[in-house]
C-alpha cells in the first residue's frame, strides 16, 4: 500500500542505465561506420574515382517517404506536419456539415493556435461553441498541447473603397458601428 504522501509513479519512466548504454553504443557504432565509409571513399578516390559496388552505401537513392520523414525530423517540423495532416483530414475530424462551411486557414506554431474561417457568422458562432471539444479532439490526435486555442473568424467583408461621397480619412460604417 502506498501512503497518500508518496507521489504517483510517472507513466513514462526515465531511461535506466542499460537503456542509456544501448543508446550510446548505437551512436558509437553509427559514428564508426561513418568514419569507415569516409575512409573507403577516400581510398577509392585515390584509385581512380568512386565506384558503385554491390553493397549499399551512402550514395544509394533513398525512398521518397523516408527522405521526407528524415527531413521533417532533422528540421523539427513534426508538429507543423501533423497539423498539416489535420487540415487535410478536416472533414473527418469536424464532420461533413461543419467542413462545408468552416475551413482551417493556418496554424501558428509558436502560439499553438489554429485559425479557422467560416462562411457565415452563424457558422462562426456554432464553431466557437464547439471549439473546446475540437481542441480536445485535435490534441488527442496530435499529442497533448499541440493546439491550445482555435480562433474562429467570420466571413471577410468586401474591401472598403473610396468614392465620391466619402469623407477623407473615413473608414465607412465601421467608424460609427464597429
Amino acid at each position: 500500500m502506498s501512503s497518500p504522501q508518496e507521489p504517483a509513479p510517472d507513466k513514462s519512466p526515465e531511461p535506466s542505465g542499460v537503456d542509456l548504454a544501448r543508446v550510446a553504443l548505437r551512436a558509437a557504432k553509427e559514428q564508426a561506420r561513418a568514419r569507415g565509409d569516409a575512409a573507403q571513399q577516400k581510398k577509392q578516390a585515390r584509385r581512380g574515382g568512386l565506384r558503385s559496388g554491390a553493397r549499399a552505401d551512402g550514395r544509394d537513392p533513398m525512398a521518397l517517404g523516408s527522405a521526407i520523414n528524415r527531413l521533417i525530423s532533422e528540421r523539427g517540423w513534426e508538429a507543423p506536419a501533423a497539423v498539416g495532416g489535420v487540415m487535410g483530414r478536416w472533414p473527418e475530424i469536424v464532420g461533413e456539415d461543419v467542413a462545408k462551411h468552416c475551413e482551417p486557414e493556418r496554424y501558428d506554431e509558436d502560439e499553438r493556435v489554429l485559425i479557422v474561417r467560416c462562411d457565415s457568422t452563424a457558422w462562426a458562432t456554432n464553431l466557437r461553441l464547439l471549439a473546446p471539444t475540437l481542441v480536445a479532439r485535435l490534441n488527442e490526435d496530435l499529442g497533448h498541447g499541440a493546439v491550445r486555442v482555435i480562433k474562429v473568424q467570420g466571413p471577410a467583408g468586401p474591401p472598403r473603397r473610396y468614392g465620391p461621397l466619402r469623407a477623407p480619412g473615413s473608414t465607412g460604417p465601421g467608424d460609427t458601428y464597429g
